[in-house]
């Protein structure tokens, strides 16, 4: 039987006053596990406020309509009515080779100064960025590739950087007045980013589709960008595919895989990337880690029989090597 708060007339029991200082902390900002014998870190470099009435022009759906489907989730929201939304990078440890995929914001004040705790996140994490070798974004956007600098300098020292030769084509070769005056800001962003390792000689470029480094393979996903593409890779039967921003809000893109976002570059093209991606995964069961997913932003995905798609995150479990938690 519930029995209402009201009717309770007074407490069983009224402790003496302890007061202890609350700590007001968040845990260290990364996620670990294990894909096969790939050592998978998720870093947090902060959130971006992402407004839903960037979406509602991208789809079938009122502003009112898309409140109430943020409302319904709970998802985070912020002082401007922004959606709290995660900005994730991903360090994977082959044994062979240390690789970051996507860096974050650094500095740069866009939706938000909430952002550029990325290194932070790293040592917390137990590695450092000159421990980096290889720069692998997924595209071109600043919250996937400004994190590479900060003052104009390179972050990791050691590294070098694998664009795609799409997004190259697109944000570095055009001239400025070619590219949509509307972004025309995030292309000198890019520019920015990645001056300083194109002068120490630190930059190469691949094709969409192509075996960037040997086990880590690019699949295709353009829209959001003209070369957008995730990174996928597999070691002792288990799979991930880092997806980029094939998804900015969970909530309404899980729901309704057809609302696209503003930034897209090509809504149609991003609603069929997204559409194949989210049938592949949950046809194939493998890992996804997303760039703007809930944090770590790993977790599988499960189709529905409405055309929907579930979401599920991954949980916190100790690591295991050879069946022996660590």
């Amino acid at each position: 039987m519930f029995i209402s708060n009201a009717s309770i007339a007074a407490p069983a029991f009224t402790p003496a006053e302890h007061a202890v200082k609350q700590v007001r902390t968040q845990v260290p900002g990364y996620h670990r596990l294990m894909v096969g014998d790939f050592e998978v870190t998720a870093l947090y470099d902060g959130f971006l406020s992402v407004s839903p009435q960037l979406f509602q022009p991208f789809s079938n759906k009122s502003a009112a309509e898309l409140d109430d489907l943020i409302a319904r989730e709970f998802s985070p929201l912020e002082a401007d009515k922004g959606v709290n939304t995660a900005v994730i990078c991903f360090l994977v440890n082959t044994g062979k080779n240390l690789i970051l995929l996507d860096s974050g914001t650094d500095d740069v004040d866009i939706m938000g100064k909430n952002t550029g705790k990325l290194v932070n996140s790293m040592k917390a994490a137990g590695y450092t960025p000159e421990q980096v070798d290889i720069l692998l974004p997924t595209h071109m956007h600043f919250d996937h590739v400004s994190g590479l600098t900060h003052d104009g300098k390179m972050v990791f020292l050691n590294a070098t950087l694998l664009l795609a030769k799409e997004e190259k084509g697109f944000w570095l070769d055009q001239k400025m007045d070619q590219i949509p005056e509307a972004i025309r800001g995030f292309a000198q962003l890019a520019r920015d980013a990645v001056a300083p390792y194109v002068k120490a000689d630190r930059v190469k470029f691949y094709k969409t589709g192509e075996e960037v480094i040997p086990g880590m393979v690019s699949k295709p996903s353009p829209g959001h960008t003209p070369g957008h593409n995730g990174i996928e890779f597999t070691s002792k039967g288990q799979t991930m595919l880092v997806w980029g921003d094939l998804m900015h809000n969970h909530t309404l893109q899980m729901l309704d895989p057809e609302i696209a976002i503003e930034f897209d570059s090509d809504p149609k093209q991003a609603r069929a990337s997204r559409q194949d991606a989210l049938k592949d995964a949950a046809t194939r069961k493998i890992w996804i880690a997303g760039a703007h997913m809930p944090f770590p932003g790993i977790g599988h995905i499960r189709a529905e029989s409405n055309g929907s798609y579930t979401w599920l995150p991954v949980e916190y479990t100790p690591i295991e090597i050879d069946g022996k938690v660590q």
